[in-house]
């Protein structure tokens, strides 16, 4: 690694960027043998990686996507979008095997129910040189399944350097504590799970009890709750900080832009509540319109 500690203002994000299609305005959600009919449909880019760098990108942030996409119509689609976020794509890789990623989200009263397929491997051919960047600061892993899939990447981003947080992102296979969940999560900086994914992970029931556990492997924790906010730990540190009132349209990518909200500010003060305000006022902004991106890019 070269450049000086503060010449590093840059966060990568890694993780696999899919297709979103959104199904809004539902007044039922499917049942097997039955269609129903959505009131909107908006089509956009999406997963963690991607959402979270395009709410960083416009916070004024330098961000890079480290992803592999597919050649395939769905995926050229995104395209346009991508070129416009303001995200340096300069370590993105299109590959045959890593498309088409779609995701079905089905919105009912604010809730969503998703289908995903992921496609070929998580791991990009510019890896290693993307975390070599002179100027970058950050690792921000997207995904568990991504860690999972690259056990290594961690204490390459340390080697170089950087901090690195984790957004565990659901997955029913593997967020869960038999999974070797915290073993492979050694040298994460900042956790940044919401409430279910802290519940299983730990069997608690309540955010107190939930925190209490990940504070035992993790030296910062942030744990979302949606409407209630979120809460966080750092040391002796403790901070709850509420979530305004607004009307909720779709909650898809809210927790990834509350992730780019909490990191800039981080990054930049190192004030655990203003940062955790930071990323409230980031994911409220989100859910007040369909798709995860910034409103300017849906």
């Amino acid at each position: 690694m070269t450049g000086r500690a503060s010449d590093r203002t840059k966060v990568l994000c890694l993780g696999r960027t899919y297709c979103d299609i959104i199904f809004t305005g539902l007044h039922e959600m499917p049942v097997l043998g039955r269609e129903r009919f959505a009131e909107a449909v908006t089509i956009v880019a999406g997963g963690g990686a991607y959402i979270t760098a395009a709410h960083i990108a416009s916070l004024g942030r330098p961000v890079a996507l480290l992803t592999r996409l597919g050649t395939d119509p769905l995926s050229e689609s995104l395209r346009t979008e991508l070129e416009f976020s303001g995200v340096d794509l300069s370590f993105v890789e299109r590959s045959d095997d890593a498309g088409p990623q779609p995701t079905v989200a089905l919105i009912k009263d604010g809730e969503r129910a998703f289908v995903s397929r992921r496609a070929g491997t998580s791991r990009p051919a510019a890896l290693e040189e993307a975390l070599s960047a002179p100027d970058m600061a950050h690792l921000h892993i997207a995904e568990f399944a991504t860690l999972k899939e690259n056990p290594d990447v961690i204490a390459m981003a340390k080697g170089r350097g950087l901090t690195v947080s984790l957004d565990p992102s659901w997955d029913d296979q593997l967020i869960r504590r038999d999974t070797g969940f915290f073993e492979l999560c050694a040298g994460i900086d900042v956790f940044l799970p919401n409430v279910e994914e802290g519940g299983a992970l730990t069997g608690g029931t309540s955010a107190e009890a939930i925190l209490l556990d990940l504070q035992k492997h993790f030296p910062l924790v942030v744990l979302k709750r949606g409407e209630h906010g979120a809460v966080a730990s750092q040391d002796s540190t403790c901070v709850s900080v509420p979530a305004p009132s607004v009307t909720v349209v779709d909650t898809t990518g809210a927790g990834d832009a509350f992730n780019a909200g909490f990191l800039h500010t981080w990054l930049a003060t190192s004030a655990l509540e203003k940062s955790v305000a930071a990323g409230i006022e980031a994911g409220s902004l989100s859910v007040q319109s369909a798709g995860g991106a910034p409103p300017q890019l849906r």
